[in-house]
Protein backbone atom coordinates (compact mmCIF):
# COMPACT_ATOMS: atom_id res chain seq x y z
CA UNK A 1 0.00 0.00 0.00
CA UNK A 2 1.40 3.32 -1.04
CA UNK A 3 -0.98 5.65 0.73
CA UNK A 4 -0.08 7.34 4.00
CA UNK A 5 -2.45 6.48 6.84
CA UNK A 6 -4.42 9.48 8.08
CA UNK A 7 -3.11 11.81 5.37
CA UNK A 8 -5.47 13.23 2.74
CA UNK A 9 -5.01 14.92 -0.60
CA UNK A 10 -6.85 18.23 -0.37
CA UNK A 11 -9.01 19.84 -3.03
CA UNK A 12 -9.82 23.51 -2.49
CA UNK A 13 -13.07 24.71 -4.04
CA UNK A 14 -14.54 28.17 -3.36
CA UNK A 15 -12.46 28.50 -0.20
CA UNK A 16 -13.58 25.09 1.10
CA UNK A 17 -11.35 22.06 1.56
CA UNK A 18 -12.34 18.55 0.51
CA UNK A 19 -10.55 15.24 1.07
CA UNK A 20 -9.96 14.19 -2.53
CA UNK A 21 -9.07 10.59 -1.70
CA UNK A 22 -12.15 10.12 0.48
CA UNK A 23 -14.46 11.56 -2.18
CA UNK A 24 -12.86 9.43 -4.89
CA UNK A 25 -13.08 6.23 -2.84
CA UNK A 26 -16.66 7.07 -1.84
CA UNK A 27 -17.69 7.31 -5.49
CA UNK A 28 -15.87 4.05 -6.25
CA UNK A 29 -17.74 2.42 -3.38
CA UNK A 30 -21.09 3.64 -4.67
CA UNK A 31 -20.27 2.40 -8.19
CA UNK A 32 -19.21 -1.00 -6.81
CA UNK A 33 -22.41 -1.33 -4.76
CA UNK A 34 -24.57 -0.39 -7.74
CA UNK A 35 -22.71 -2.78 -10.03
CA UNK A 36 -23.10 -5.71 -7.64
CA UNK A 37 -26.76 -5.01 -6.85
CA UNK A 38 -27.71 -4.55 -10.50
CA UNK A 39 -25.73 -7.60 -11.52
CA UNK A 40 -27.36 -9.76 -8.84
CA UNK A 41 -30.92 -8.61 -9.54
CA UNK A 42 -30.98 -8.80 -13.33
CA UNK A 43 -32.04 -12.45 -13.29
CA UNK A 44 -33.52 -13.21 -9.88
CA UNK A 45 -34.32 -16.87 -9.29
CA UNK A 46 -36.61 -18.47 -6.70
CA UNK A 47 -33.77 -20.85 -5.93
CA UNK A 48 -30.76 -18.52 -5.61
CA UNK A 49 -27.33 -19.46 -6.86
CA UNK A 50 -23.98 -17.80 -7.47
CA UNK A 51 -23.83 -14.08 -6.76
CA UNK A 52 -27.52 -13.87 -5.87
CA UNK A 53 -27.05 -16.54 -3.22
CA UNK A 54 -24.02 -14.71 -1.77
CA UNK A 55 -25.85 -11.37 -1.53
CA UNK A 56 -28.93 -13.00 0.01
CA UNK A 57 -26.69 -14.64 2.61
CA UNK A 58 -25.40 -11.19 3.55
CA UNK A 59 -28.79 -9.48 3.60
CA UNK A 60 -30.97 -12.20 5.17
CA UNK A 61 -29.66 -11.66 8.75
CA UNK A 62 -30.32 -7.92 8.37
CA UNK A 63 -33.92 -8.52 7.30
CA UNK A 64 -34.39 -10.89 10.24
CA UNK A 65 -32.98 -8.29 12.64
CA UNK A 66 -35.27 -5.58 11.23
CA UNK A 67 -38.30 -7.84 11.59
CA UNK A 68 -37.49 -8.80 15.19
CA UNK A 69 -36.61 -5.24 16.26
CA UNK A 70 -39.22 -3.16 14.42
CA UNK A 71 -41.88 -5.53 13.12
CA UNK A 72 -44.11 -4.78 10.15
CA UNK A 73 -43.12 -1.11 10.15
CA UNK A 74 -39.57 -2.25 9.47
CA UNK A 75 -40.45 -2.67 5.80
CA UNK A 76 -40.13 1.11 5.51
CA UNK A 77 -36.47 1.15 6.54
CA UNK A 78 -35.24 -1.91 4.64
CA UNK A 79 -33.96 0.08 1.62
CA UNK A 80 -32.04 2.50 3.83
CA UNK A 81 -30.59 -0.12 6.17
CA UNK A 82 -29.54 -2.53 3.42
CA UNK A 83 -27.96 0.32 1.44
CA UNK A 84 -26.02 1.51 4.49
CA UNK A 85 -24.81 -2.04 5.20
CA UNK A 86 -23.61 -2.61 1.64
CA UNK A 87 -21.97 0.81 1.45
CA UNK A 88 -20.09 0.38 4.73
CA UNK A 89 -19.07 -3.17 3.82
CA UNK A 90 -17.72 -2.22 0.41
CA UNK A 91 -16.07 0.91 1.80
CA UNK A 92 -14.29 -1.16 4.46
CA UNK A 93 -13.02 -3.60 1.83
CA UNK A 94 -11.50 -0.90 -0.41
CA UNK A 95 -8.69 -0.37 2.08
CA UNK A 96 -7.52 -3.92 1.42
CA UNK A 97 -6.58 -3.07 -2.16
CA UNK A 98 -3.09 -1.74 -2.96
CA UNK A 99 -2.76 2.07 -3.05
CA UNK A 100 -6.37 2.52 -1.90
CA UNK A 101 -7.90 3.64 1.36
CA UNK A 102 -11.29 3.02 2.90
CA UNK A 103 -13.71 5.98 2.94
CA UNK A 104 -14.65 4.75 6.41
CA UNK A 105 -11.06 5.44 7.53
CA UNK A 106 -12.07 9.13 7.38
CA UNK A 107 -14.05 10.35 10.40
CA UNK A 108 -16.01 12.70 8.13
CA UNK A 109 -17.55 9.72 6.32
CA UNK A 110 -18.45 7.73 9.42
CA UNK A 111 -19.81 10.79 11.23
CA UNK A 112 -21.90 11.71 8.19
CA UNK A 113 -23.39 8.20 8.10
CA UNK A 114 -24.12 8.23 11.83
CA UNK A 115 -25.75 11.68 11.71
CA UNK A 116 -27.90 10.51 8.80
CA UNK A 117 -29.14 7.53 10.82
CA UNK A 118 -29.96 9.64 13.88
CA UNK A 119 -31.76 12.18 11.68
CA UNK A 120 -33.81 9.37 10.11
CA UNK A 121 -34.76 8.11 13.58
CA UNK A 122 -36.48 11.42 14.30
CA UNK A 123 -37.90 11.80 10.80
CA UNK A 124 -39.53 8.37 10.95
CA UNK A 125 -40.66 8.99 14.53
CA UNK A 126 -42.35 12.28 13.67
CA UNK A 127 -43.91 10.86 10.50
CA UNK A 128 -45.26 7.83 12.36
CA UNK A 129 -46.35 9.33 15.69
CA UNK A 130 -46.52 13.09 15.19
CA UNK A 131 -46.34 15.18 18.35
CA UNK A 132 -46.57 12.06 20.53
CA UNK A 133 -43.03 11.29 19.45
CA UNK A 134 -41.85 14.68 20.71
CA UNK A 135 -43.79 14.25 23.96
CA UNK A 136 -41.94 11.07 24.89
CA UNK A 137 -38.71 13.05 25.28
CA UNK A 138 -40.28 14.81 28.28
CA UNK A 139 -41.56 11.69 30.01
CA UNK A 140 -41.78 10.71 32.79
CA UNK A 141 -40.32 14.05 33.87
CA UNK A 142 -39.68 17.20 31.77
CA UNK A 143 -36.07 17.21 32.94
CA UNK A 144 -35.53 13.92 31.10
CA UNK A 145 -35.25 15.94 27.88
CA UNK A 146 -31.70 16.80 28.96
CA UNK A 147 -30.82 13.11 29.11
CA UNK A 148 -32.35 12.56 25.69
CA UNK A 149 -30.32 15.44 24.26
CA UNK A 150 -27.10 14.00 25.69
CA UNK A 151 -28.07 10.58 24.36
CA UNK A 152 -28.71 11.89 20.85
CA UNK A 153 -25.39 13.74 20.85
CA UNK A 154 -23.41 10.73 22.07
CA UNK A 155 -24.96 8.20 19.67
CA UNK A 156 -23.53 9.53 16.40
CA UNK A 157 -20.19 10.12 18.11
CA UNK A 158 -19.90 6.57 19.41
CA UNK A 159 -21.15 5.05 16.14
CA UNK A 160 -18.78 7.07 13.99
CA UNK A 161 -15.67 6.73 16.17
CA UNK A 162 -16.18 2.98 16.61
CA UNK A 163 -16.29 2.37 12.86
CA UNK A 164 -13.56 4.90 12.05
CA UNK A 165 -11.25 3.68 14.81
CA UNK A 166 -11.47 0.01 13.86
CA UNK A 167 -10.95 0.58 10.13
CA UNK A 168 -8.03 2.98 10.44
CA UNK A 169 -6.45 0.77 13.11
CA UNK A 170 -6.61 -2.15 10.70
CA UNK A 171 -5.04 -0.11 7.90
CA UNK A 172 -2.19 0.80 10.26
CA UNK A 173 -1.83 -2.87 11.20
CA UNK A 174 -1.58 -3.83 7.52
CA UNK A 175 1.15 -1.24 6.92
CA UNK A 176 3.16 -2.43 9.92
CA UNK A 177 2.96 -6.12 9.04
CA UNK A 178 3.78 -5.54 5.39
CA UNK A 179 6.92 -3.67 6.40
CA UNK A 180 7.96 -6.40 8.85
CA UNK A 181 7.11 -9.55 6.89
CA UNK A 182 6.06 -8.50 3.39
CA UNK A 183 6.10 -11.98 1.84
CA UNK A 184 4.53 -14.09 4.58
CA UNK A 185 1.63 -12.23 6.15
CA UNK A 186 -0.39 -10.65 3.26
CA UNK A 187 -2.85 -13.56 2.90
CA UNK A 188 -3.53 -13.70 6.63
CA UNK A 189 -3.90 -9.93 6.87
CA UNK A 190 -6.28 -9.97 3.91
CA UNK A 191 -8.47 -12.58 5.61
CA UNK A 192 -8.41 -10.57 8.84
CA UNK A 193 -9.32 -7.42 6.90
CA UNK A 194 -12.33 -9.08 5.29
CA UNK A 195 -13.46 -10.36 8.70
CA UNK A 196 -13.06 -6.97 10.40
CA UNK A 197 -14.76 -5.15 7.52
CA UNK A 198 -17.76 -7.49 7.66
CA UNK A 199 -18.06 -7.37 11.45
CA UNK A 200 -17.83 -3.57 11.59
CA UNK A 201 -20.43 -3.19 8.82
CA UNK A 202 -22.71 -5.57 10.74
CA UNK A 203 -22.23 -3.70 14.05
CA UNK A 204 -22.94 -0.32 12.44
CA UNK A 205 -26.05 -1.75 10.78
CA UNK A 206 -27.35 -3.40 13.96
CA UNK A 207 -26.93 -0.15 15.88
CA UNK A 208 -28.77 1.67 13.09
CA UNK A 209 -31.66 -0.81 13.29
CA UNK A 210 -31.78 -0.51 17.09
CA UNK A 211 -32.03 3.28 16.93
CA UNK A 212 -34.53 3.25 14.06
CA UNK A 213 -36.68 0.88 16.12
CA UNK A 214 -37.08 3.66 18.69
CA UNK A 215 -38.61 5.93 16.05
CA UNK A 216 -40.96 3.35 14.60
CA UNK A 217 -41.51 1.00 17.54
CA UNK A 218 -44.63 1.17 19.68
CA UNK A 219 -42.64 1.64 22.88
CA UNK A 220 -39.72 3.97 23.71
Amino acid sequence: MAHEIGAHKIWEVAGMQFHADTLTMTWLTMIAVLAVVIGCTRSISVIPSGAQNFVEMLIEPILTQIDSSIGKKGQRVIPVVVTVFLFVLFANMLGLLPAMTSPTADINTTLGLALMIIALVHIYGLADKGLKYVAHFFQPNPFFVLLHIMDNVSRPLTMSFRLFGNIIAHEILIMVFLMLVPFIVPSGILFLGVFIGLIQAAIFTILSITYLAEGLGDDH
